[in-house]
């Protein structure tokens, strides 16, 4: 950890600079020859990208960044935030540390926590920063967790792991052993030490995938920001036997949009219609966790298709996700087509359908964008139909 860019002079510059085109500094002649002018640039670099992801470091003096990757890759402060509605305790150990923000926000709800971290220069940075926050409870470990936890007598209440892909696993089909650390090999091992482990995965794992290898799991929780799937959290508990969980939660600006259902439950029967008033697209979290069949029996709405993931209502509800109201339904035809839509402007979506946006578009010359809303579809009698709309939320 170099802390020469700790002077005052050099931290109002990357404040003053936060946001400016590195490309467009890099061409000026450094102003702090006796450090490193790469290294300044990479501070502005990582520091412009926390303003909106991290704004507690970026408002915090004194904050030392790594590198912008290792930014990138952390968990936002708003996800972060999430996580510590879900566990708590006494005791936590965090496995693969990173910059630490999970570990800031759990630090709030545990009496202790441990931070390990095999990258020495990275853990020195988190270890400084903690101080500039003012977490006072949080030990830290330079270390492979493996051999920290193997040195130790310690039982942890929570465990806390984000392995990361090996680089050798690039082009295969994403699962838990082609990552670092194995946690699927390493269960045994874990549960020596803890009986509650919290597991962040990639949103791109394949959930039936993750299940495959893991035993024990209680809950998934599927992490949404802004509509955007983040991560995917398995909670699992030493011995457990029963039913699975899965809960989902798109964090917007305003609100959580919260949807929960047990995986294979027997009672959950959809129901299908031919498109009513309204038009019902769930947010990207509950996409993500295939219960379609449960969204259409807890909300008392209809499939329009086994296959569409759309759902229609005479009524307007409250409902995680986008809500249009049905202006005219047409069938995909070329008459219908040239009457309602050559030559307009909409917002083209596709749900079970078989040509692409792009196609549709060309074929149609429909320009992109205005208030009104195209879902290309199939409706319950296995008719393509072009469903009309205007947003209401």
């Amino acid at each position: 950890m170099n802390t020469s860019i700790l002077s005052k002079p050099i931290q109002d510059f990357i404040t003053q600079n936060s946001g400016v085109s590195i490309s467009k500094l890099a061409l000026q002649k450094n102003p702090f020859p006796e450090v490193d002018w790469i290294l300044i640039l990479n501070q502005i670099e990582a520091k412009s990208k926390a303003k909106d992801k991290l704004p507690t470091w970026f408002s915090t003096e004194n904050i030392i960044y790594p590198s912008k990757i290792s930014v990138e890759q952390t968990s936002s402060e708003k996800t972060a935030v999430y996580k510590t509605s879900l566990i708590s305790g006494a005791t936590l150990i965090d496995l693969t540390g990173g910059f630490g923000v999970d570990d800031y926000y759990f630090a709030k709800n545990f009496n202790t926590i441990a931070h390990c971290e095999i990258n020495a220069d990275l853990s020195a940075i988190v270890q400084h920063n903690f101080k500039q926050l003012g977490v006072k409870n949080c030990s830290f470990y330079a270390a492979d967790s493996t051999i920290v936890l193997s040195e130790s007598d310690q039982k942890w209440d929570w465990m806390y792991i984000d392995p990361s892909r090996r680089n050798d696993a690039k082009g295969k089909v994403f699962m838990l052993k082609d990552c670092l650390p194995n946690v699927p090999e390493s269960l045994p091992f874990y549960f020596e030490k803890t009986n509650s482990i919290l597991i962040k995965t990639a949103p791109l794992l394949d959930i039936s995938a993750g299940l495959s290898e893991l035993k024990f799991v209680k809950n998934i929780h599927i992490i949404a920001l802004e509509n955007e799937v983040k991560e995917l959290l398995f909670e699992i508990h030493n011995h457990y036997i029963g039913p699975i969980t899965i809960k989902t939660a798109n964090i917007l600006k305003d609100k959580t949009e919260t949807f929960e259902f047990v995986l294979d439950h027997d009672g959950d029967f959809p129901t299908y219609h031919l498109p009513q008033k309204y038009l019902y697209e769930p947010n990207s979290a509950i996409m993500k966790s295939g219960g379609f069949d449960e969204v259409s029996a807890a909300f008392k709405i209809n499939k329009l298709h086994k296959h569409s993931h759309l759902y229609t209502a005479a009524e307007l509800i409250d409902f995680p996700g986008r809500v249009f109201e049905i202006e005219k339904t047409i069938s995909y035809n070329k008459n219908d087509m040239k009457t309602e839509l050559l030559n307009q402007q909409a917002n083209v979506t596709t749900r079970n359908f078989p040509d692409t946006v792009e196609n549709i578009r060309k074929k149609w010359k429909i320009k992109n964008g205005g208030n009104l809303y195209c879902f290309f579809t199939t409706d319950k009698n296995d008719n393509k139909i072009v469903l009309i709309c205007r947003k209401i939320t």
